[in-house]
């Protein structure tokens, strides 16, 4: 659970923290996953995916460090 402090009713920052906070955590991305029901071979194949783009990135940037 989030929690955010209101300093000196100060409300619209702790709105952009509150903002930063989710982000961090995905609790958007989350919220938008479980708006509509995903079968179990959906959901097989989305984390495969992403599985595969972490995986595309991580050589990428090591490619980029060795200087490639």
């Amino acid at each position: 659970m989030v929690k955010v402090l209101v300093r000196d009713n100060n409300v619209e920052q702790a709105l952009r923290v509150l903002k930063k906070k989710g982000q961090k955590e995905g609790l958007l991305r989350e919220i938008k996953e479980r708006k509509y029901y995903e079968t179990g071979t959906a959901m097989k194949k989305r984390k495969k995916n992403e599985a595969v783009r972490r995986e595309r990135k991580r050589v990428s940037k090591e490619k980029q460090l060795l200087g490639y």
